[in-house]
């Protein structure tokens, strides 16, 4: 899973505070988010679960859809993220970037 870009949402829950963002090292951003080693809005808000994600062949391609994705509307996130996972469940596992963020 190193470098390869992503475009992602994290949630603080069902259906919680959303974050979108796009990253090359999918496990390093999600460790600092994590963590609490980026202070911000992620950090202020407990925003730690990938309820969502999208790879792309290169950076540009995930920071165009980070982008058009921040500007579609809360239920049409929220409507991408239930066709793929309606339990919104912590997807890191499943891509070994980690452990499971336990369910709220």
């Amino acid at each position: 899973m190193d470098r390869q870009p992503f475009a992602y949402i994290l949630a603080s829950g069902k259906p919680g505070t959303l974050y979108i963002g796009a990253t090359s090292d999918p496990a390093k951003r999600l460790h600092e988010h994590r963590e609490g080693l980026i202070k911000g809005f992620t950090s202020r808000y407990g925003i730690t679960r990938l309820v969502y994600f999208e790879s792309f062949d290169d950076m540009h391609s995930a920071i165009a859809r980070e982008k058009q994705l921040k500007k579609w509307r809360r239920e049409w996130k929220l409507n991408l993220i239930e066709a793929s996972n309606p339990g919104w469940v912590d997807l890191a596992p499943r891509l070994r970037l980690g452990s499971a963020i336990p369910q709220r």
